[in-house]
This record gives C-alpha cells, sequence and structure tokens, in this order.
C-alpha cells in the first residue's frame, strides 16, 4: 500500500509522528495527521482550511484543549495506561503489584516483560512507525489511511497524495480532526470537493 504514497504523503505521515512528540501526544491521532497537512500553507486544501480559520496554529490550541490536561513534558501515556489497568483490577479485588512481586520472585526480576524476539518484525515505508520507542497510531489514524488508498481507487488514482489522506480523514469522520473540522463550521462538502478536483487536475 505505502509504495503508492507520494513523497508529499509519505512526508506528511512522519511528520504527524514529529507533531505527537512533540506534543507530547500518544498514539498519533488523526488531529496529529491533519497537523502534519496543514504544514505546508501553499498546499491549496491547506489554505481552503486557513480561509474557513482553521490553520495550524488554531488546530495545534484546540488538540491542547480537548486533551484537558493530559499532555506536557511529564506526561508518559504507557505509565497512564498502566495505571488505569492496576485501578481496574484492584477494583475487582486483584492486587497487581502483589502479582507482580510474586512472579518475580517465583521466576526472577523481569519475568513478566516479553524478549525482544516476540516483537513482530515489519519492513517498508511503515516500519519506523512499529519499532521500539516509536509512538504508535490510534485506529482511527490506521483508518485514516486505509481510507485514502480507498479514496484512491474510487477516484481511479494509481498514486495516494495528500489530498487522498485528507479525503480519507473526512471519511473517517469519528476522530479528533473531523470533529474539530464540523466544530468549527468547516464547509466539508466544499473541501471535499476541491480536494477531489485538486486530483483529476493532477492526475489528468
Amino acid at each position: 500500500m505505502f509504495e503508492r504514497f507520494t513523497r508529499s504523503a509519505r512526508e506528511a505521515v512522519v511528520r504527524a509522528t514529529t507533531e505527537a512528540k512533540e506534543l507530547h501526544q500518544s498514539p498519533v491521532g488523526t488531529e496529529h495527521l491533519l497537523l502534519a497537512l496543514l504544514a505546508d500553507p501553499d498546499w491549496a486544501p491547506a489554505a481552503m482550511l486557513t480561509a474557513d480559520g482553521v490553520d495550524a496554529a488554531y488546530l495545534r490550541a484546540e488538540i491542547l484543549r480537548r486533551a484537558g490536561g493530559r499532555t506536557g513534558p511529564g506526561a508518559d501515556p504507557a505509565t497512564d495506561s498502566e495505571a488505569e489497568d492496576a485501578a481496574a483490577l484492584k477494583a475487582i479485588g486483584i492486587d497487581l503489584d502483589a502479582v507482580r512481586r510474586t512472579i518475580e520472585e517465583t521466576f526472577g526480576p523481569g519475568a513478566l516483560r516479553l524478549p525482544r524476539e516476540t516483537e513482530p518484525k515489519r519492513r517498508g515505508f511503515m516500519s519506523r512507525f512499529y519499532s521500539s520507542g516509536h509512538t504508535p497510531f490510534s485506529g482511527s489514524a490506521k483508518k485514516v489511511l486505509e481510507l485514502s488508498l480507498r479514496e484512491a481507487l474510487r477516484l481511479k488514482h494509481n498514486f495516494i497524495a495528500r489530498e487522498h489522506i485528507m479525503l480519507g480523514l473526512l471519511r473517517e469522520n469519528h476522530g479528533l480532526a473531523a470533529r474539530i473540522l464540523t466544530d468549527a463550521h468547516v464547509d466539508l462538502a466544499r473541501l471535499r470537493t476541491g480536494l477531489t478536483e485538486s486530483l483529476n487536475h493532477r492526475a489528468a
């Protein structure tokens, strides 16, 4: 799939991970993909959104506002997730720390850690996004990338450009990016038409 992405589309996907890291957020969501797409103010669809009052600065502010204080330099999404799991287990009478201590006393320190060999090996353009320590993509963000391929097929294009990613984002319609655009009263039908016209002109 990713061999069909144009250079600018690949750069946008890579930039989305950078945007998430700079905001100290994980996983990479649809909002980070949209931020990456808006990074080039000269890109026609970005100019259309700017005309509707949605530029990178506005989007970044909305993302932070809606995060409700769950981000920041000290934020650790993995730790937060573990804490939530521990609290849920404790609510049904299971002390996760006690279980961990018992297992490590019996089998040794680190017995609960999976060996690196069990990690799946992936290659190609997206391999960097599955490597150790890399910010993962949310289910919604992955869906957007999948839908970008479907949009390309629908339009009978043999490539996937930034416009296809944006069309995929609009088609996904459930992620934070789509909600921000809707709440900002962006004319999504006009945007969709503009994206399609841009792509058809490019493919002609």
